[in-house]
């Protein structure tokens, strides 16, 4: 294995945070005697092929910065690799950083992880729809919640956090139960109507909402929530309890553990890392340690 470090970029994310936070983490490793080599990439397609030129040399860690949609953009690339990964999170949720105790506002000390971090394999979930097959590193929405991420992806105004609001009051003027067909491991689908499924290898997404509250992202199972059919006024008195990952305990909510679930319904939108990846089925899957990470030790914090 070689020496050096690469360094793979999405100077885009976080609005730019991603480029500043490249160049920390450059400076830090290169301060620190580590010979760097930089890729940066200026859309997903290129950050994939980037990824694996990097791979090609077999440097000793491939530091990612970037959200966790510039990681899971890559899985395939990294997973087939035996080369760990240091994630210097730089995007909007961090959801990962989160689950794994990573520094998520100091790219220096993130870039350190190359050099003194503890390996450590987590799963990797991998959603097949009639499109194909994708993997994803945290969570996958299927109800209300995909539905507004898309509706916030296809609305044009306003920018920022209030075109999220705007697109969370127009799905809750659409809210309608949904017919889910699941199968949990090969059992018999059944049918239960709902408001939303969340399938998680870790316990939060949209930056902190811990929606599958209590998932260990190296246990070898998938947590999946099913919250029931719920009124207007209901689903914005549980936001609540799910902001503080308290609502697992509630009658209306559904919690289990799983290696495998296929969930079909008519207007389903499946979203996973934040990317759409389908739609009406799919089939969730658990990819047991798929993926080595570099994260802080126990002396780390």
């Amino acid at each position: 294995m070689a020496a050096h470090i690469a360094v793979l970029a999405n100077p885009f994310s976080g609005k730019g945070r991603g480029g500043r936070a490249a160049d920390a983490a450059v400076l830090h490793l290169r301060d620190r005697g580590a010979e760097v080599r930089a890729y940066a990439g200026a859309s997903a397609a290129d950050t994939a092929r980037l990824a694996v030129a990097a791979l090609v040399d077999d440097p000793r860690a491939l530091v990612v910065v970037g959200g966790d949609g510039t990681l899971s953009g890559i899985l395939d690339t990294v997973c087939a690799s035996a080369v760990p990964v240091v994630l210097i999170p730089a995007g909007t949720g961090n959801d990962l950083a989160r689950a794994l105790g990573l520094p998520r506002n100091d790219a220096a000390a993130a870039a350190e992880l190359a050099l003194r971090g503890v390996p450590r394999r987590i799963d990797v979930g991998e959603v097949t729809t009639t499109g194909g097959r994708r993997k994803f590193l945290t969570i996958a929405a299927l109800g209300f919640d995909a539905k507004v991420s898309d509706r916030t992806n296809r609305l044009r105004w306003p920018h920022g956090a209030p075109r999220y609001y705007l697109a969370l009051l127009i799905e809750l003027v659409r809210l309608r139960p949904m017919d889910f067909t699941l199968a949990v491991d090969g059992e018999k689908p059944t049918r239960s109507s709902g408001t939303l499924i969340a399938v998680g290898s870790t316990s939060s997404y949209g930056g902190g909402m811990p929606i599958c509250a209590g998932a260990v992202p190296d246990d070898g199972l998938l947590d999946i929530v099913h919250v029931a059919p719920l009124g207007r006024l209901r689903l914005l008195r549980l936001f609540p309890l799910l902001l503080r990952g308290t609502h697992l305990s509630r009658p209306e909510v559904v919690h289990r553990r799983a290696r495998t679930v296929t969930v079909a319904a008519p207007g389903l939108v499946v979203y996973a890392d934040g990317e759409r990846i389908g739609e009406d089925e799919c089939t969730i899957a658990v990819l047991p340690g798929a993926l080595t990470m570099l994260v802080p030790g126990e002396s780390d914090g």
